[in-house]
């Protein structure tokens, strides 16, 4: 055991003895992040009734959040080992619990848009601060693993959580309660992290470069804005602007960081191929993922006819799953190897939405939720192995700028996939052919078709929902069949990018080296 009273080393420092009560605060940053996530999906149907969005700002509801947290991930993680990972998280936490209100008091499809937007602007904060905390605060890898596990755990359980309890208010209040939420959590957070969190930060920073964090924001907005148009609208115009415009600024970015003495991102970061295919891992997992948990909640609402708490209850088995695997997903990549757990976990992913493609109207329950189970165990594993290595690859002082990569790959891959697998699923819905006298909003989206059946005669409103919900199921099994090949093949991809990768505390295999630059990092 290591004592705590043995001075620190350049790249060690104290065990410290409330480190696990300091893991219990961040953990409630990260289900303030996956209750909020989770709490959307089930709240659609009702946005739709009240709001009346169209089918494009529909996905704009659910996906600009992603577009703008992709954004600025690095830039807050990079602010954070500037100015203080704490301070950052902090600040960040509150202004999360503020903009909820906003959220939930939303009266215009153009109001939700921006609120949405502003709470991606205050969720950029958080994750990469938390597990930037993490590196800092556990030292022993074994105990880290162990901390990253829980850390990934408290994620699932939010969204586990997060549903049922988003149902129970949806049966009993108006929509927006399901934000109101984050208000006595964020208060908890920054009340208790005040006294237990200790600061971290880089203590030899460089300047900081407005023109990087302009760069890359543009940048990564226009790309995937770009992508998002392209799938729902095809190629017009001012996407291909966008797109060009984004990915000039993308490549501004790189070429500005590779000159800077000391960048916003260090880009040899990448030269790790263990970091760069753990990164890519987790692109590739959540986009093939995001279309399918997306429109899952719809699905069992308006397609099978569930209340919103029975919906949620429908979903814990993947939560379930995923907490159980993060548990133990650092044993068994060191009883095994590291490419052994992340390929079998998203190989295990991609099998179960094949499984998938099969699914109708009337699909029994325990076909969905095996496929749900076998999902979140299989995530559990790859996303905590994965951001084990993505921490261990890097000295402390840059732990916030690569637990922002981290993030913005699972935001990137968030929004990319809502964008493509969202529009191919609202493409193929909005083909259905409806009774005579349909109005155009039934084809904008199922809770539209929903909701103008309930104004049409009685024969004609069920021929409506028939068509709708058909076509709606059709989609979705499109798009479980797309996910189920990005996962497959993200699970090849990983099993070649992390060949020799090994956790810190591993034996027997040989690491991939890592460009680890030395480091001292300043903390009290």
């Amino acid at each position: 055991m290591t004592s705590t009273l043995r001075p620190a080393g350049p790249d060690e420092a104290v065990t410290r003895p409330g480190r696990w009560l300091a893991l219990a605060v961040l953990v409630l940053a990260v289900l303030l992040v996956a209750v909020d996530a989770t709490v959307l999906g089930l709240a659609t149907p009702y946005i739709s009734e009240d709001l009346a969005p169209s089918g494009t700002q529909l996905l704009w509801i659910g996906d600009v959040y992603s577009f703008v947290i992709a954004g600025l991930l690095v830039t807050m993680g990079s602010l954070g080992d500037r100015v203080g990972r704490k301070r950052i998280l902090l600040a960040g936490a509150t202004a999360f619990g503020a903009i909820s209100v906003l959220n939930a008091y939303a009266h215009t499809p153009e109001v939700m848009i921006l609120a949405r937007a502003l709470l991606g602007v205050a969720g950029a904060t958080l994750m990469p601060a938390t597990l930037a905390l993490i590196r800092n605060l556990f030292h022993d890898p074994r105990e880290r693993s162990l901390a990253v596990g829980v850390w990934g755990a408290a994620a699932s359980a939010g969204a586990a959580v997060g549903p049922m309890l988003g149902g129970f208010l949806l049966e009993h209040f108006w929509w927006g309660s399901v934000f109101l939420i984050n208000l006595p959590v964020m208060a908890v957070l920054v009340v208790v992290g005040v006294k237990l969190l200790p600061e971290s930060k880089n203590p030899a920073p460089g300047p900081f470069d407005p023109l990087s964090v302009v760069l890359s924001l543009a940048g990564m907005v226009g790309a995937v804005y770009a992508v998002k148009e392209a799938a729902a609208h095809g190629f017009a115009w001012g996407t291909l602007a966008a797109g060009l415009l984004g990915a000039a600024a993308l490549y501004g970015f790189v070429r500005r960081q590779l000159t800077l003495p000391v960048p916003l991102l260090d880009m040899r970061l990448f030269r790790s191929r263990g970091f760069s295919g753990a990164v890519l891992a987790d692109l590739l997992t959540v986009l093939g993922l995001s279309g399918l948990v997306f429109f899952l909640s719809q699905y069992l609402q308006l397609v099978q006819g569930r209340r919103p708490f029975e919906a949620g209850l429908a979903e814990l088995p993947a939560a379930l799953g995923a907490v159980a695997a993060g548990l133990v997903a650092g044993r068994a990549a060191r009883r095994f190897s590291v490419r052994a757990v992340v390929a079998g976990g998203l190989a295990a992913v991609g099998l179960a939405l094949a499984a998938l493609t099969v699914i109708g109207r009337d699909t029994g329950y325990p076909l969905l939720g095996a496929a749900l189970l076998v999902v979140g165990l299989g995530a559990g594993f790859a996303f905590t192995v994965t951001a084990d290595v993505i921490l261990s690859s890097v000295p402390r002082d840059q732990a916030g700028t690569a637990s922002a990569v981290s993030e913005t790959a699972y935001e990137l891959g968030a929004a990319l996939g809502i964008a493509l697998l969202g529009s191919i699923v609202t493409g193929v819905y909005r083909d259905f052919t409806g009774p005579a006298g349909t109005p155009p909003e039934a084809h904008e989206s199922l809770g539209g078709a929903v909701e103008s059946a309930a104004h049409l005669p009685t024969e004609a409103g069920a021929a409506l929902l028939d068509a709708a919900r058909q076509s709606f199921v059709d989609g979705l099994a499109l798009a479980a069949g797309i996910g189920a090949a990005v996962l497959l093949a993200a699970a090849v991809a990983a099993w070649f990018l992390l060949r020799g990768q090994v956790l810190e505390g591993g034996a027997g295999k040989e690491r991939d080296p890592s460009p680890q630059t030395a480091g001292h990092e300043e903390g009290p």
